[in-house]
């Protein structure tokens, strides 16, 4: 077993390219997964182009004889299993409860709570055979509050938060540690990926409110890049003892610490506000739109 090898799921684009190079920079051997071959390629030739080296295993988190085949591949990459997991793979299925048919439902869970919780398993009997290794499962700060048009993604996240902690607490007396990272939300297209994924709006009580998320989340340009939610994972590899939760962004933190601690039917109002499920009272209304053109004003 090579002491500093990853394996990081999702590692083609976005936060799992991101964590990829930060971590092939930094000295360890980074086995990056990929659903395709041309996927895979594609993650080799960034990586090089960044200087770095990175080798890769075809793996679709979603199903199982697949996840197998990759570790067993995996085992006989890194001498008997891997140091480090990193689990970041995962969608947003974005739509009312009502609207996400069961299907859809169950895609979501596996890819992003089954899939985690699977990988562990294929992972941990020779990380407790050693008495050392990290899983470090990338979550969301939707792990930890719930907002209107994003139920299912939320289940999913708080769901997999749930799995992390009980895991945490059972492995430690092994040797393994197990750590969650929280972002907020990122520049890397994850959020236009999920305007793709939007119900049909025919026969919909939420039409409108799904014309304007269309639109919002395919303009989430303003965002920050990936690199702070790398470096966090890179610090819950390489801490003696790394903390149970990285909270990563100033909105992550905010949102988290107001919906904790803010009047339920005072977060509530501001969430169906921000997600049109609700309209301002017209002073409050008119004060949001002087804000919106001043804003815009000063960035031109």
């Amino acid at each position: 077993m090579n002491p500093r090898s990853v394996v990081v799921t999702g590692a083609g684009r976005g936060i799992g390219l991101a964590i990829t190079l930060e971590l092939a920079h930094s000295g360890f051997d980074v086995i990056g997964t990929a659903r395709t071959e041309d996927g895979a390629r594609a993650l080799r030739a960034a990586v090089e182009r960044s200087g770095a080296a990175v080798r890769t295993v075809l793996l679709d988190v979603a199903d199982a004889t697949s996840c197998v085949r990759a570790f067993t591949e995996i085992a006989m990459l890194t001498d008997g299993g891997p140091w480090a997991v990193v689990n970041n793979a995962g969608f947003a299925q974005p739509g009312a409860v009502e609207d996400v048919g069961d299907e859809e439902v169950r895609r979501q869970l596996e890819t992003n709570l089954v899939a985690p919780a699977r990988i562990a398993r294929l992972v941990l009997p020779a990380m407790r055979d050693r008495r050392a290794g990290r899983i470090v499962n990338v979550s969301s700060v939707a792990g930890r509050v719930s907002l209107p048009m994003l139920g299912w993604y939320c289940a999913s996240k708080q769901g997999l938060e749930a799995v992390t902690d009980a895991l945490r607490m059972e492995t430690e007396p092994f040797g393994v540690k197990v750590a969650l990272v929280e972002p907020g939300s990122c520049a890397t297209g994850f959020w236009a990926t999920g305007a793709g994924l939007l119900p049909g709006e025919h026969a919909s009580a939420y039409v409108e409110q799904y014309e304007a998320a269309e639109e919002a989340l395919r303009g989430c340009r303003d965002l920050p890049g990936p690199r702070p939610v790398a470096r966090a994972v890179y610090r819950a590899l390489t801490a003696r003892r790394p903390l149970p939760r990285y909270v990563v962004g100033g909105s992550a933190r905010s949102t988290a610490v107001l919906d904790a601690v803010a009047p339920t039917a005072a977060s509530d109002w501001a969430k169906q506000l921000a997600t049109g499920l609700r309209a301002a009272p017209p002073r409050v209304g008119g004060a949001l739109a002087r804000l919106r053109g001043g804003r815009a004003a000063r960035r031109r």
